[in-house]
C-alpha cells in the first residue's frame, strides 16, 4: 500500500470489534505488527460477547455479570499479548443495537485516537447480525468524525483507510480478499492472544489453520510458484475505500 505510508507507519491503528474475541481471531496479526512498529494500537470492543459468544461459560453456570467480567479479563489479556490497549463500551450483544448514542461514543474514540488505519467487520454476515451492525456504526462514526461541525472534542478526522477483516464463514459473507497481510513474524503473539480466550477454545486451531492457508495464498501472489516449502502465515482483508497513490504498484 502506498497511500501516505509515512502517516500509516506513524499513526495509530483502530480496531472496531463487535465482541471481546473478534479482534484476536481476525486482526491479531495486524495489531501485533503495528505494535511492534511502535504504532499505537487501540481496540474498541462494543460488547463483551456475553450472550452469544460465551456458551461454555453459560453451560458452566456463570451469571451474566460473571460472564462479562470473564470476557473482559480474557480480552484484556489478549490485547496485552498483542501490544494493544483496549476499551469496552458494554453495549450488549445478541443483539448489538445500533443507536445514535453508541455511534456518538465511537465518534469520540475516532477523534481521540486519530487513526491512520481502521479495521472492522464486513457489512454482510448472515450468521451474526452484530458484526455488520458494528461495521455500520464504525463507518457512520468515521464520516461524522470528519465533519468540522460535529460536536465532539478534538480535530476533524482525516480519511483513514478502512479494511474489513475476514469473517468466520467468508464465502457466505461475500468476502473476497484483496489484501493479504504477512503476519509470520508475529504469529506466535497472535496464538498466545488466542489462548487467552479460553471461553472460545474451539476457535484456536481453526484460526491457526486459516493463517496457514492465507499464508500459502500470500506466497502465491507475491512471486513465482516454485513449489518450495515455507511457513508463511497470513491474514486476509478487503479494502473499502480506494487507495490514493502517485505510483502504481
Amino acid at each position: 500500500m502506498s497511500h501516505d505510508t509515512s502517516r500509516t507507519s506513524d499513526g495509530s491503528l483502530l480496531v472496531i470489534s463487535a465482541h471481546a474475541g473478534d479482534f484476536v481471531w481476525r486482526a491479531g496479526g495486524a495489531i501485533a505488527l503495528a505494535a511492534e512498529r511502535g504504532q499505537r494500537a487501540k481496540v474498541l470492543c462494543l460488547s463483551f460477547g456475553e450472550r452469544g459468544e460465551s456458551a461454555r461459560a453459560w453451560r458452566d453456570g456463570l451469571r451474566l455479570d460473571e460472564i462479562k467480567e470473564l470476557r473482559r479479563t480474557e480480552a484484556t489479556n489478549a490485547a496485552a499479548a498483542l501490544g494493544a490497549e483496549i476499551e469496552f463500551l458494554d453495549a450488549g450483544d445478541y443483539p448489538l443495537l445500533e443507536t445514535q448514542e453508541l455511534v456518538d461514543r465511537v465518534v469520540h474514540v475516532y477523534r481521540e485516537t486519530d487513526p491512520a488505519v481502521v479495521l472492522t467487520h464486513t457489512l454482510t454476515d448472515p450468521y451474526n447480525g452484530d458484526h455488520p451492525a458494528a461495521a455500520r456504526m464504525g463507518l457512520q462514526a468515521r464520516v461524522l468524525a470528519q465533519a468540522v461541525g460535529y460536536d465532539a472534542p478534538g480535530e476533524p478526522l482525516g480519511a483513514p483507510p478502512v479494511f474489513f477483516f475476514e469473517p468466520h464463514q467468508p464465502e457466505q459473507c461475500d468476502f473476497k480478499p484483496n489484501v493479504l497481510l504477512d503476519i509470520t513474524p508475529v504469529f506466535d503473539k497472535k496464538r498466545k492472544a488466542m489462548e487467552c480466550l479460553a471461553a472460545q477454545q474451539h476457535m484456536w486451531d481453526y484460526y491457526t489453520d486459516l493463517a496457514k492457508r492465507r499464508g500459502v495464498q500470500l506466497k502465491r501472489n507475491a512471486g513465482p510458484n516454485l513449489g518450495l516449502a515455507h511457513a508463511t502465515m497470513g491474514e486476509a482483508y478487503v479494502r473499502l475505500y480506494p487507495q490514493t497513490t502517485g505510483v502504481l504498484g
